[in-house]
């Protein structure tokens, strides 16, 4: 019986930490859904958001502890700076117009970018899994999961409140992105 339920709390514990890493990728998702985008942009950004929620833990869990102390805080703080900038930037686009070139999730290496911000702090948390005996598969199908479930939630719901937000959606999207990235640096 304590086995059965050592699995429960295991399963329960990826649970919520699956959770808590989609969060992430729901809250980006929102900004950049408000600048407006198509439903087959948010399934393909979905589909990668959810692969780089499986592979950077699996990096993570491979690379070990050493890394993780080196690299862990650097790859943090180079997120939300990142996020700042790219928050600030659809803040000034949307105060600009069109003569500012904006983030383009479309491209190969916008939708990269994108995912890697979303999955930077799964690296973290697939290090910590490779410090304690947890079912590796089961983890990162859960983080993928909840990763690519809940940025389809976050992209469509931004959509909707774009439409609705008109002009200043794309602002709001940026201050979201903005608030988030600063939330990384504190």
């Amino acid at each position: 019986m304590p086995a059965a339920s050592a699995q429960w709390g295991q399963f329960f514990t990826l649970f919520f930490m699956a959770f808590a890493l989609g969060l992430d990728a729901f809250s980006l998702g929102l900004g950049i859904g408000m600048k407006g985008i198509r439903l087959r942009d948010i399934l393909k950004i979905s589909v990668v958001i959810a692969l780089f929620h499986i592979f950077m833990p699996l990096i993570g869990f491979f690379m070990g502890n050493y890394f993780s102390t080196l690299l862990g805080g650097i790859a943090s703080t180079a997120g939300g700076i990142l996020l700042v900038l790219l928050g600030i930037h659809m803040i000034y686009s949307a105060m600009h117009g069109d003569s500012v070139k904006s983030f383009d999730y479309r491209s190969f290496w916008g939708l990269i970018f994108f995912a890697l911000l979303v999955s930077v702090d799964s690296f973290s948390v697939g290090v910590s899994l490779g410090m304690f005996a947890s079912d590796l598969l089961l983890a990162v199908l859960l983080f993928g999961a909840f990763g690519g479930g809940m940025s389809i939630i976050g992209l469509y719901l931004g959509r909707r409140i774009g439409r609705w937000a008109g002009g200043y959606g794309e602002a709001f999207g940026g201050a979201i992105l903005l608030v988030f990235g600063l939330k990384f640096l504190l």
